[in-house]
């Protein structure tokens, strides 16, 4: 940046005798080098800054023009202002970009208008940008890390490895697999990953690319909580479904790597799920005549033998179970393959993709853009809460500069966009810091004008050895030492570009306060709590939708289609959806805030919520709903159908109670909430002739009961009831 900015400058100011043409290339690498949080390597900001160029000429020609009158300015600037920080919508790096790009509107919309000097303004904002796009690409270049497909290739792997030891003897995963697994998941958690190698996009291939992360956790999760017992053989249906997803996987991992197709492997998984769901749902064994139960009466229908089977299934519950189990883990694959295959070949995917999950698949690029601004464009969205605060903030500090004909109005904006945050307390705690640090700058300031007066040529000198000091000790000592850095350096800049006097650091001083006071009264009139607040209610919402869900998905299964059965473009999905999403954005943000409020304000203390099992708990509800509704479904008996409905009122109510304590009304009653021990002991016992869907349906209310007990707890899930295993 130093040597960038100090090139632009000095080349325009004494090279070129074109002093406005020296400004714009020096506040552009200030705009997109320091005050841009582009994340990524050096060649990957480069990259994004280069297409940026149009924008930053838009930007400039529309301040510039618009700067004719007071109004036109606030107009323009409440506009531009609000659409550059919602732009945040479109993943990290915008979100990154788009103080810089606010930058570069703010300095040309200030006076003098002058419309004749726009083309030394785009000329020196044109080499600003172009000497910093090669300065990021060519000097320290840093290596890359490795990109999401691949994290993606390799948990496909790992995978598949874990399958493959499942189906052969001993039918068993060592605790080092078991690790493996659990890594290899890890390493897909956005958190764990760089931003800019996040999936966060709205387009097509991005979504693809999240949706492949979280069906390979999802299929790591369950290969290593496969219920087996070593050495036993778990029978050639079962056995040939986990060959076929080792063989999916691997097919997966190739075609992230290097652009095969997985069809085959996704066809013979589909064929090996049809014949062991076939098995799980086929007649059972004939009675031998004069066999007996276990009281001495011949087993009638619905009674369960003495080694275990439910007669009607023809397989002893525990190995149902498995065979649901297995199911779930070949759904995971199936969907792992689609996604990978859309991420890698976008719409000329060869897997067949199904209608619902993968909504997105045909969808265009601008409808998928005009889904992620609808789904944000509300005051319960993050994204629409920042861009209003910060376009309000920058258009009264734009008012005040032009009414009051602030000196040096541009540094007052510059305050108001730098010194906000998304929380009051967090606004407060940088502005103390940022006052104490101009005032310190200030001082300097005068000093340096006071001693060395109108020589210019002592400023040439001194600039870029205060510019290095100011771009490296300033990120790292913060915001204080930021602002009394810049302070000086702004002042031997524009020592150069007029006859300066002691009176600078004083209008510095002001116009600093002047913004600090602005970004102070929107920080606490528009959400000053951030996500804290916003994340409660998000997750609360996202609980009472999952409960609709789950009420709805167990009654079809319980009257055996005839009820809400329905693909996932039904209201209530997707309204889950949006719920989730909205919940992901306010959860992003706030891992980004401090936490200034304790334990303060309604319902639990934040400090106490694993919010991250919330999120799962929602993606849990959504998948599992699909899979249980997918045509044709079978009736299950009377008792079957009965427990499944109860089991599902009960945890839908559960769901409810956990909402409830997340995001309290005002008439709730508060009451400690518990959610360990067994919470459906009256749903114990196992009805009779129940069919694989019944054990499917019950390992998923069972997951969710345990996502449950971790949102509030954060600890391990309860005991499992008898007769149950959790999901």
């Amino acid at each position: 940046m130093t040597l960038v900015a100090a090139a632009g400058f000095y080349l325009f100011r004494y090279g070129l005798d074109r002093p406005v043409a020296a400004t714009y290339a020096l506040f552009t690498v200030v705009a997109l080098g320091g005050l841009s949080r582009i994340p990524g390597t050096a060649r990957q900001r480069a990259a994004l800054v280069s297409r940026l160029l149009p924008v930053c000429w838009a930007l400039v020609v529309v301040g510039t023009y618009l700067s004719v009158r007071t109004w036109s300015a606030v107009l323009g600037m409440l506009v531009t202002g609000f659409a550059l920080a919602f732009a945040a919508v479109g993943g990290p790096r915008a979100a990154g970009a788009a103080p810089g790009l606010q930058l570069l509107y703010i300095l040309p919309s200030f006076p003098p208008y002058d419309p004749g000097s726009l083309g030394e303004r785009l000329i020196g904002t044109t080499t600003g940008l172009a000497l910093f796009v090669a300065a990021e690409a060519l000097i320290f270049p840093e290596p890359p890390p490795p990109p999401y497909r691949e994290r993606a290739a390799r948990a496909a792997r790992t995978a598949g490895h874990c399958a493959a030891l499942l189906a052969a003897p001993p039918h068993a995963l060592a605790e080092t697999d078991i690790r493996a697994a659990q890594e290899a998941g890890q390493a897909l958690r956005p958190l764990t990953v760089p931003e800019a190698e996040r999936p966060a996009g709205p387009g097509a291939r991005e979504r693809a690319l999240a949706h492949t992360g979280l069906a390979t956790r999802t299929l790591l999760s369950r290969l290593a909580q496969l219920p087996t017992v070593p050495g036993e053989d778990p029978g050639p249906d079962v056995t040939a479904v986990l060959h076929a997803v080792a063989r999916l996987a691997t097919a997966t991992e190739s075609c992230l790597r290097a652009g095969t197709s997985p069809v085959a492997a996704h066809e013979a998984l589909v064929t090996a799920r049809a014949h062991l769901s076939a098995s799980s749902a086929g007649p059972a064994p004939s009675w031998p005549r004069g066999s007996a139960s276990s009281d001495g009466t011949e087993p009638g229908p619905g009674s369960v033998s003495s080694d275990g089977a439910a007669a009607g299934s023809g397989f002893p519950p525990a190995v149902l179970r498995r065979h649901a189990a297995v199911l779930e883990i070949a759904d995971a694959a199936l969907a792992m393959s689609t996604a990978g295959d859309l991420a890698v070949e976008g719409r000329h995917a060869s897997v067949e993709v199904p209608p619902g999950r993968f909504w997105y698949a045909t969808t265009w690029a601008p409808i998928l853009w005009w889904h992620r601004v609808r789904g944000h464009a509300g005051r319960r969205s993050v994204f629409f809460q920042n861009a209003v605060r910060i376009a309000l903030a920058l258009t009264a500090a734009r008012l005040v500069a032009g009414v009051d004909t602030l000196p040096h109005g541009f540094w007052a904006m510059l305050a108001t966009l730098t010194l906000i945050r998304t929380t009051m307390g967090e606004t407060w705690r940088t502005i103390r810091l940022a006052l104490a640090g101009t005032l310190a700058g200030a001082l300097v300031t005068a000093g340096i004008l006071t001693l060395v007066g109108s020589h210019t040529a002592v400023y040439a000198v001194v600039l870029p050895v205060w510019m290095l000091s100011a771009f490296t000790v300033g990120p790292v000592r913060g915001v204080g030492w930021a602002q009394g850095l810049f302070t000086v350096l702004v002042a031997l800049v524009f020592a150069q570009l007029a006859p300066p006097t002691w009176r600078l650091a004083e209008i510095r001083m002001l116009d600093v306060l002047v913004g600090s006071a602005i970004g102070a009264v929107f920080g606490l009139l528009a959400w000053p709590r951030g996500a804290h607040d916003e994340l409660r209610h998000a997750a609360a919402g996202l609980l009472r939708r999952a409960a609709e869900v789950v009420v709805a998905t167990s009654a079809s299964v319980a009257g055996g289609g005839a009820g809400a059965a329905a693909p996932s473009g039904v209201p209530g999905h997707r309204s889950l959806q949006r719920a989730v999403v909205l919940a992901e954005s306010a959860y992003a943000q706030y891992q980004s805030e401090p936490t200034l409020f304790g334990s303060t304000g309604r319902g639990v203390a934040l400090s106490g919520v694993d919010w991250q099992a919330t999120l799962i708990a929602g993606h849990h509800t959504l998948w599992g709903s699909q899979r249980l509704l997918e045509p044709p479904l079978s009736g299950l008996g009377p008792a079957a159908a009965e427990s499944v409905g109860g089991l599902g009122e009960r945890t839908a109510g559960r769901m409810l109670l956990v909402s409830a304590a997340l995001d309290p009304g005002d008439g709730t009653p508060a009451a400690p909430l518990r959610l360990t021990g067994a919470a459906l002991a009256e749903f114990g016992t196992e009805p009779p002739d129940a069919p694989r869907l019944y054990y499917a349906t019950v390992s998923w209310l069972d997951s969710l009961l345990t996502d449950l007990s971790r949102i509030v707890h954060g600890g391990p899930p309860p005991e499992a009831e008898p007769g149950r295993t959790h999901g």
